[in-house]
């Protein structure tokens, strides 16, 4: 295990070498190197401030892109400015203006009407249908079924004709079948089974 080989360097090196490990889940980081280390927290960039660096990289590398694909690319990475770069910087190689559809493609994701349209159509009962245009996107985005999850999360918010109670019981939902594919569940058995649910909380 890679972690454990740099648990055995940092211990055989501690005193010649420092070691500064930065990472964006401390969770994945295994205790013993974590009690090795001193731990700080950094806040995600706020939305106005990785704007306003997307913007001047864009103005200076003349990159056409609207304010409004530069927001998605904020929502995409999440305050982390790095990896906004690197979606901007891809995206801009493959058309001559970077365009909402170009950002998901480089940031392999699903647009967000794409899981809206599935969920919709689970809530309808017309589970068949939803199930493979699920399963399509994901094969054509290569998406990974935690990508999905948090993605079917964040649309469940926006569907219409369901009450607020059931959004919230469908978003707990989500919680319990993202904890079994990290458990190591079929990823495709769980979001069919996700699915299933829908049309059955009312």
């Amino acid at each position: 295990d890679a972690q454990q080989a740099l648990r055995r360097t940092m211990e055989k090196y501690t005193n010649s070498c420092r070691f500064i490990l930065d990472c964006n889940y401390p969770s994945k980081i295994i205790d013993p190197i974590q009690s090795r280390c001193v731990l700080f927290r950094f806040e995600s960039l706020k939305k106005d401030d990785v704007l306003k660096h997307l913007r001047i990289i864009s103005d200076k590398e003349n990159v056409n892109v609207s304010d409004k694909v530069l927001a998605e690319i904020f929502e995409i990475s999440k305050g982390d400015l790095r990896k906004a770069i690197n979606v901007l910087q891809s995206s801009s190689v493959l058309g001559d203006k970077v365009t909402n559809e170009l950002v998901y493609e480089v940031a392999s994701m699903a647009h967000p009407k794409e899981i809206r349209e599935c969920l919709e159509l689970a809530v309808k009962g017309d589970f068949v249908k939803a199930r493979d245009l699920l399963f399509d996107t994901i094969i054509s985005h290569g998406m990974s079924g935690l990508d999905v999850i948090k993605q079917i999360q964040k649309e469940i918010i926006t569907l219409d004709n369901i009450s607020a109670k059931t959004k919230i019981r469908l978003i707990g939902l989500v919680g319990e079948f993202e904890f079994r594919i990290v458990e190591g569940s079929d990823e495709f058995v769980q979001l069919e089974s996700l699915l299933a649910q829908f049309f059955k909380i009312e």
